[in-house]
């Protein structure tokens, strides 16, 4: 078992996509009014590691926050059924924010960024449930237990929330896929002054055949911009990679050496 936060009044519930698993059947749905309704799965995402529900039965929505605001040694509190215990609060504050989640589906993986760490007490049932901040916002899914004292919480964030409104509208997360594997490298200072920004991706994997390998990406490279838009960080690349762009011809800014190149690439499907 495990828990999950009311999103709309219409029966909506967002939950860990690990916690409904591979249902496909209607599960039960316990609410903290003594309710018991039947919800069915709209959608599962285990690369962000997030589910909708729905229950069919008005219900009373959580507010959404945004964790992208929040501050290291913030009050939150997590909401959840821990063990069984329905209804269950811990108190802690926010430990560290910017962590990163490894998910996979299939043969897909993904990074999950920006996720939040806290120090309220979770325990096995907790996921799905909410992490609030001090105006009883929701700000995070719990997810994880790392160790004693050590929780994870997906954001509540620009990403996710369009990561749920596609799983309540379609049922599936479609991203776009270039093919690399990167991580965030701070540009020299000739190009950091040239360019007016910090860092950059840079390639350290580029998968064979893929759209990236086809564009002529190579390990080592450095992005920095897609379609003129700024790339400092591996999110930031993830949040460009919208189901929209699947099959549309990106022009992709790179550094190689001394050289900044101008190349095209049209993203493929990632397939879960």
């Amino acid at each position: 078992g495990g828990s999950g936060v009311a999103i709309t009044p219409d029966g909506f519930i967002v939950t860990s996509a690990h916690v409904v698993g591979r249902a496909h059947g209607p599960v039960r749905a316990s609410f903290v009014d003594g309710r018991e309704l039947d919800a069915e799965v709209v959608g599962t995402d285990p690369l962000s590691d997030l589910a909708v529900l729905r229950a069919d039965s008005q219900i009373e929505p959580a507010e959404l926050g945004d964790a992208d605001g929040l501050r290291v040694g913030q009050l939150v509190v997590a909401i959840g059924n821990p063990n069984g215990f329905a209804g269950s609060v811990t108190a802690g504050v926010v430990s560290a924010v910017g962590r990163s989640l490894p998910t996979r589906a299939g043969s897909a993986t993904r990074i999950v960024e920006n996720v939040i760490q806290t120090d309220a007490a979770l325990n096995p049932g907790n996921s799905g449930g909410a992490l609030a901040d001090g105006r009883g916002r929701v700000v995070g899914i719990n997810t994880a237990v790392a160790g004693v004292g050590l929780g994870l919480a997906v954001p509540i964030n620009s990403l996710t929330t369009a990561i749920i409104g596609a799983l309540m509208r379609e049922g599936r997360v479609r991203r776009a896929y270039i093919g690399i594997a990167g991580g965030p490298r701070p540009l020299p200072p000739r190009l950091r002054l040239a360019l007016g920004r910090a860092a950059g991706v840079e390639v350290v994997e580029v998968v064979e055949a893929s759209p990236a390998a086809q564009a002529g990406l190579r390990a080592e490279d450095l992005i920095v911009a897609v379609d003129g838009r700024p790339v400092e960080g591996v999110d930031e690349l993830h949040r460009l990679m919208a189901g929209e762009l699947i099959g549309r011809p990106l022009q992709v800014t790179a550094v190689r050496g001394d050289r900044t190149l101008e190349l095209e690439l049209v993203p493929g499907e990632l397939e879960a």
